[in-house]
């Protein structure tokens, strides 16, 4: 599937300023620098700064205040009244300059004033600036707690892939149950077989047999062919099934779902005996198979089956057995024989581009939706098939750009000119029943479970995509 949004045109893939101005007032007029310095709101105004609280010792002079105004009569009433029903207050003492709250020169240091202030006015002290350092140390309390949370959850990656770096790979034990068919292609090499006997259900992990085939000397020597096989066998079990001659399989061709033909051809060589040769020049005589008139290759319709053939059998009569088990699949379906062709391109597309089961029906139904929408398919699948690189769905910015591809579904309308796989059974009812959703885009983003995300919108997409490129990066081995 594409990496990149579709129509309108390609493309791989300000923060917002919550900063509030630290002197601006909150909390009933106060700022984060007053409640810090211990200035705390009086019946919901500002405190006023009191200059003896500036520095004790600097006196205010008598001639300094402002003349007294006259006041009116009225105003001289009401000063009486207020007068005559006050408390009498008995005269505050006058503070002695001698003892431990004597009050220093104008030269004395900020701490000594500081200390000052607080025994000559401890109540006051008390209830500003004791609240206000109480605010201001659950203020910075709150920020630790929350770095400590958030450093936590940032270092929960790192700490898990080192926690599994020091992990053996996963492996099953004993010898497996089930029968599966295992092959080995010519030029496959330790990495190939040990990633192949996990992707089919045969070891637990790619690890637990390339790292048994390493400690090996001298290394084995495997023969290409088909090897009679378990599911979920051990490492150790599988290596000595395949080094068993008696577990290969004599005239025995398998060719897994989704093998494009010219792969297929090998396979057939190498289960066989017969010369690739023969086997390539009996392919080219596309219209002695009974084909669909568009077809110009044997491509979509070589059934994927395990095939057992008698000796002596011919290279036409192995491509034959395989065609008419492609039309018995498609008459099975319920596919007309003037149906076959447009079954088989979609059926082929979905066969290499899904990974779980169930996503064969959703990966059949985006595809569905772009044509529907008129928009291009945009699948890897198609330009890789295009580029003869069967074996991925990865491809380049040029690759995807090049006209002179004619399966380059980047570039043309609609489905590719041919079949780029041969499916099965699962991938041909998929595209005969897709399924119901709004899907028009999908990346599969774990490659070893087949895991696969589908999205209506292209920003959902490209969150996906990031998260497959991350898991490409953990996985080298995928050549990412």
């Amino acid at each position: 599937m594409s990496n990149d949004t579709p129509v309108p045109p390609d493309g791989d893939r300000g923060p917002r300023d919550d900063a509030q101005d630290p002197a601006a007032p909150s909390d009933g007029g106060l700022s984060w620098n007053d409640l810090l310095a211990g200035r705390t709101p009086a019946a919901g105004n500002p405190v006023s700064p009191d200059p003896a609280m500036q520095d004790p010792a600097v006196q205010v002079p008598a001639a300094q205040e402002p003349p007294a105004q006259p006041q009116s009569r009225r105003e001289a009433r009401e000063a009486a009244a207020v007068a005559a029903a006050a408390p009498e207050v008995p005269p505050t003492p006058p503070v002695q300059p001698t003892g431990p709250v004597a009050l220093q020169p104008a030269g004395s240091s900020r701490s000594q004033r500081r200390s000052q202030r607080t025994e000559v006015y401890p109540e006051r002290e008390k209830s500003g600036r004791g609240r206000g350092a109480a605010i201001g140390c659950l203020v910075i309390v709150l920020v630790l707690v929350g770095a400590a949370v958030g450093g936590w959850f940032a270092l929960q990656g790192p700490i898990q892939s080192f926690i599994a770096s020091t992990q053996p790979p996963a492996d099953y034990k004993g010898d497996g149950t089930g029968d599966v068919n295992f092959v080995i292609k010519d030029g496959d090499i330790g990495a190939d077989i040990a990633q192949n006997l996990h992707s089919e259900g045969i070891t637990a992990s790619f690890g637990a047999f390339y790292d048994l085939l390493l400690k090996q000397s001298p290394a084995p020597v495997f023969q290409p062919g088909a090897y009679a096989m378990h599911e979920k066998m051990s490492a150790a079990s599988a290596l000595t099934a395949l080094e068993d001659p008696a577990n290969r399989l004599e005239n025995t061709v398998v060719i897994p779902e989704g093998t494009a033909a010219v792969d297929v051809y090998s396979l057939i060589s190498e289960g066989t005996d017969l010369p690739l040769e023969d086997v390539e020049a009996a392919a080219k005589d596309v219209a002695s198979f009974g084909l669909p008139a568009e077809a110009k290759t044997l491509e979509g319709f070589l059934f994927p089956a395990t095939y057992t053939f008698d000796p002596g059998v011919t290279a036409p009569e192995v491509l034959t057995t395989m065609v008419e088990r492609s039309f018995q699949a498609l008459d099975e379906a319920g596919v007309a024989p003037d149906k076959r062709w447009d079954t088989i391109r979609l059926a082929s597309l979905v066969q290499k581009e899904a990974g779980l089961r169930d996503d064969y029906y959703k990966v059949s139904r985006v595809f569905l939706n772009r044509l529907e929408q008129g928009w291009k398919l945009q699948s890897d699948a198609t330009v890789a098939y295009g580029t003869g690189n069967t074996h991925v769905v990865t491809t380049t910015d040029a690759e995807r750009a090049d006209e002179g591809n004619l399966y380059n579904t980047y570039v043309y309308d609609g489905l590719p000119i041919g079949p780029i796989s041969n499916p099965g059974d699962l991938a041909i009812d998929a595209a005969l029943h897709p399924a119901d959703g709004p899907w028009m885009f999908f990346v599969t983003w774990n490659l070893d479970t087949g895991e696969t995300i589908f999205s209506e919108t292209a920003d959902e997409h490209d969150a996906a995509v990031a998260k497959w490129l991350a898991w490409m990066d953990e996985h080298p081995e995928y050549g990412g």
